[in-house]
């Protein structure tokens, strides 16, 4: 239930509710970085300090090998957490949703395990999943210790699950001298474009949807070779361009 476009911009209380084991995506043109504390806070639409709808919380710096948050449930699994029941806060760490509405969760990216896969400096993309809640084992879901997660459960309406209102940056990369200069020289012709677009620098090419999807992937190694996209539906994308010198992710708008 809602738009993608709630759970971007200020945290206001427009939402995205994900529903049981649902997904929500959120790419960063400019990366979030791993600095001095939490680097970045997720906020949900609780309307109290115990009723919390949780969810766990991967990054990824190239859009698809994501890597989770350790994260750790102590709550009771004997009685299962009604509906509209409530949690205590102080038995649960690293679950987005642990703070009601308009105080976000904070996030430490020293806390998610070294990964060559993984470049804390420049996080693109941060993935949230709803927690299920059910202490029903064939269909619960698990902390990082192996216990079963405990939160509201049943969830019969469209919206429910964990409510994705925003996520705020707190350390957000530092553009260097090398990014600066790709940022200036990468440029994406025609944009807007209709069937195709063309960089001006080699590399790998990844589109995104503005919710993080994956839609296109391609290696230039011409700048004369076209990324076709006929395939996609009209809209905004982003486009993030690897190459020797570095990163950078620009818009592109498909007519």
């Amino acid at each position: 239930m809602g738009l993608p476009e709630n759970a971007t911009g200020k945290s206001n209380g427009q939402i995205v509710s994900l529903g049981d084991g649902g997904t929500a995506i959120l790419t960063f043109e400019t990366p979030i970085a791993n600095g001095d504390g939490f680097d970045f806070a997720i906020f949900e639409n609780s309307f109290s300090n115990t009723f919390l709808e949780l969810g766990f919380v991967e990054v990824s710096s190239d859009g698809e090998n994501f890597f989770r948050f350790p994260s750790h449930s102590q709550t009771q699994t004997d009685t299962q957490v009604g509906g509209f029941g409530n949690i205590d806060a102080t038995y649960i760490h690293n679950f987005a949703g642990k703070y009601k509405a308009s105080h976000g969760t904070p996030f430490n990216l020293d806390d998610v395990a070294n990964n060559s896969l993984l470049n804390k400096a420049a996080i693109t993309h941060v993935k949230i999943i709803d927690v299920i809640g059910t202490i029903d084992p064939v269909y619960a879901t698990y902390d990082s210790h192996g216990n079963i997660v405990n939160d509201p459960y049943a969830t019969p309406f469209s919206s429910s699950g964990f409510d994705l209102d925003a996520i705020g940056v707190i350390n957000e990369k530092v553009l260097g001298v090398n990014d600066l200069i790709l940022k200036n020289r990468i440029i994406m012709h025609p944009n807007p474009a209709t069937s195709k677009f063309y960089v001006s620098e080699v590399g790998v090419v990844s589109v995104y949807t503005f919710s993080g999807g994956l839609v296109l992937k391609q290696n230039i190694n011409d700048t004369r070779t076209p990324v076709f996209i006929d395939q996609l539906n009209s809209g905004i994308y982003l486009v993030l361009l690897q190459t020797v010198t570095g990163t950078v992710t620009q818009k592109l708008v498909k007519k």
